[in-house]
């Protein structure tokens, strides 16, 4: 059986650029320390947006340009661009909050080997990361998933709770 971490848009713009916070600043180190101790498959996400990203529903709701492909504020984190470089691991770019394409690689890899649990940290908490977790549980409900409070961050302290909460009840557990 095997586990996955799942490590969910540590780019700048998300830490300390465009929509960067103290609190996603903060998550940083620890994040970094989860992917270098995890024993199991680590998989990263990018969002990724073009140069049309204003023109976009998500961009109209939400018009800070952020994450164009190819910037700086779309890459990885440093720390963590080079342990996913080192490690030769799987990168995920995704234009939406959720990945269909990720949650069906996964389901394609329990096919393989069973897994045994999904663990999500990252950014942010009440968009992404709460995406990620509930389009994978509908890819593989029976598989534990589980997300590091501690190595998330949400757009506020609040919302971040909130998506806490939210997943606690849709049975994602929280530690």
């Amino acid at each position: 059986m095997s586990r996955v971490l799942i490590v969910v848009d540590m780019q700048n713009d998300f830490v300390d650029g465009a929509l960067g916070t103290k609190e996603a600043g903060a998550i940083v180190k620890r994040v970094v320390k989860k992917i270098s101790g995890y024993d199991g498959i680590v998989i990263f996400t990018r969002d990724t947006h073009d140069e049309a990203y204003l023109k976009t529903q998500e961009g109209r709701n939400l018009p800070v340009v952020h994450c164009i492909e190819g910037t700086f504020g779309w890459e990885l984190k440093e720390d963590i661009k080079k342990l996913a470089e080192n490690n030769n691991c799987k990168v995920f770019d995704k234009n939406t909050f959720g990945s269909k394409e990720l949650a069906e690689y996964l389901q394609e890899l329990s096919k393989v080997e069973a897994i045994e649990e999904i663990e999500l940290v990252g950014l942010c908490t009440d968009i992404c990361v709460i995406s990620n977790a509930l389009t994978i549980k509908a890819f593989l409900p029976e598989v534990r998933i589980k997300v590091d409070a501690t190595c998330c961050a949400g757009v506020t302290p609040e919302s971040h709770n909130n998506a806490l909460e939210a997943m606690k009840v849709c049975q994602i557990d929280i530690q």
